[in-house]
């Protein structure tokens, strides 16, 4: 395992397609194994989509074992959707045993706002310099102590309003951010910022549509050092299944299959062709 504090300071100058898709080609060649702690509403969905990726779901979550997983695993998610007190003991447990084995790990502090119990979890969480954040703008601007949350998992912010505040996340904690929205946007340490304008609304119509990307993110995180890249390359190609997958979906009760092949269909060579980047301040 590398060690989390060798990480290179990632610069958008080395996020490209091309690398975005060289990255499909070696998770799709390795079948990093990845650790999940989720909420139960989409935990299935979540080990469905990493399978039909090429990557490898376990969902260990009950403390003892979390802890004892972590330095195994290839990558961890960390996900605040249903934090009951064992799997916040877990998330607690396996976060420190990554850290220490320098495991890549991605914290999804999902609903954080005025939710006590998430919310002082997640500012635990956090100080823990997790590899990438991963929220929709109210939980980056709610986590960055600038904001009260959104309405429940629904944001009330778009990702431009959340920049400032994932700026200072990931100057803080040495992490990547990346802000979910109708134009996603992935904020390094150093200020350098990807958009990825790729997706569709009905990622917002089906359970587990944003939750499932963090895990996507942790299987990426655990191919490369450059957190900005694994964090980009997880979205593109999230997103651009997505909206393949739309394309013949006649509403979200055909999207969530649909999607499931497209992550199963997508080539590198698709990621070169659809992969919408550009980067900025």
């Amino acid at each position: 395992m590398r060690n989390a504090t060798e990480r290179p300071t990632p610069t958008a100058g080395h996020t490209t397609a091309e690398a975005c898709a060289g990255l499909l080609a070696d998770l799709r060649d390795t079948a990093p194994l990845v650790q999940c702690i989720t909420n139960v509403v989409v935990s299935n969905f979540t080990a469905n989509v990493l399978l039909a990726l090429g990557a490898s779901p376990a969902m260990v979550d009950i403390p003892g074992e979390a802890r004892q997983f972590a330095p195994v695993a290839s990558g961890l998610l960390v996900n605040l959707g249903t934090p009951t007190g064992s799997q916040r003991d877990a998330m607690l447990e396996a976060s420190e045993a990554a850290a220490d084995a320098g495991t890549p790990w991605v914290l999804d502090p999902v609903a954080v706002g005025f939710l006590s119990i998430r919310t002082g979890t997640a500012k635990l969480l956090v100080t823990r310099r997790p590899t990438i954040i991963r929220g929709n703008a109210s939980e980056i601007i709610a986590l960055a102590g600038a904001g009260e949350g959104g309405r429940g998992v629904d944001s009330l912010d778009e990702p431009a309003a959340a920049l400032e505040a994932a700026r200072l996340l990931a100057s803080l904690h040495g992490s990547v951010v990346a802000v979910s929205g109708a134009v996603d946007a992935i904020v390094a340490p150093g200020d350098a910022v990807i958009r990825v304008a790729n997706g569709t609304p009905l990622l917002t119509r089906v359970t587990g549509g944003g939750c499932a990307l963090g895990a996507v993110m942790a299987a990426f995180a655990a191919l490369t050092p450059d957190a900005l890249l694994a964090a980009t390359a997880a979205t593109g190609i999230y997103t651009q299944a997505a909206e393949s997958a739309a394309a013949t979906a006649a509403g979200p009760g055909t999207f969530a299959p649909l999607f499931l092949d497209a992550l199963a269909a997508i080539t590198p060579d698709d990621v070169v062709r659809g992969l919408n980047l550009s980067a900025g301040a």
